[in-house]
């Protein structure tokens, strides 16, 4: 029974290694505040008019049409190259050839919000602008292995494209997505299906329900590796 018992705890242990995020899956997550240096994401006011309305804790701006995207991947940021199954650091990505993975997943968002961007068309310019704070792929280790899901977490607010006026504030987004492991990744790659399109996907639809649902997006991720890394 001992031997059992042994047994399975290092298979947990495996098994929590793989990347996965620890902040509980939920839009209203304490987490970090935004970055100061990233004047954007700070609410300068919280006015409400006759077009927005509160839906829970998000404030949903209904009809939206995004006129203007930025995106900020601070440097403060710790990137991890380690091959490890849990490396230590904000941004794990090895969907890119080596080289700056800041600029590799501000891309990455950039792309994934011009999608977004293109499934909202209503009548009210806005400027959407993210603020990443987390981005955790799967290292070879993990992915060839063990698996483990990509967390990827970020702030998303509402300005006017004109005056800059917040006309929505700061929003914490948790995201957990199934990553692909083992013989299921590497066909998936030969058939395009890589890391990078599938984050990138994902997350278009992350940001299409977060501005354009009035409930915004909540991550109903509920797997095993999410689970584990919650506790």
């Amino acid at each position: 029974m001992k031997n059992i018992r042994v047994a399975m705890l290092a298979l947990a242990a495996v098994a929590v290694s793989a990347c996965a995020g620890p902040q509980a899956a939920t839009r209203n997550a304490v987490s970090a505040s935004p970055n100061e240096a990233t004047a954007l994401t700070q609410p300068q006011s919280n006015t409400q008019s006759s077009v927005a309305k509160k839906s829970g804790d998000n404030l949903y701006i209904p009809d939206v049409n995004i006129a203007r995207i930025t995106v900020s991947v601070p440097k403060t940021l710790k990137v991890s190259e380690k091959n490890t199954y849990y490396p230590n650091g904000d941004i794990i990505w090895r969907g890119d050839l080596f080289g700056d993975r800041h600029a590799q997943v501000e891309a990455i968002l950039q792309n994934s919000a011009e999608q977004a961007a293109a499934n909202l068309q209503g009548a009210r310019p806005a400027h959407m602008h993210i603020q990443l704070t987390r981005f955790h792929g799967l290292t070879e280790k993990a992915r060839y292995s063990t698996g483990g899901v990509h967390n990827i977490n970020f702030y998303v607010t509402l300005l006017d494209p004109v005056t800059g006026e917040t006309i929505r504030p700061a929003e914490h987004v948790v995201t957990n997505l199934d990553a692909l492991r083992g013989t299921e990744a590497i066909q998936a790659d030969t058939l395009g299906n890589t890391q990078k399109f599938r984050i990138t996907t994902f997350l278009a639809g992350v940001l299409a329900a977060e501005i354009g649902e009035p409930e915004g997006y909540n991550d109903e991720n509920r797997g095993f590796f999410v689970a584990l890394n919650r506790n």
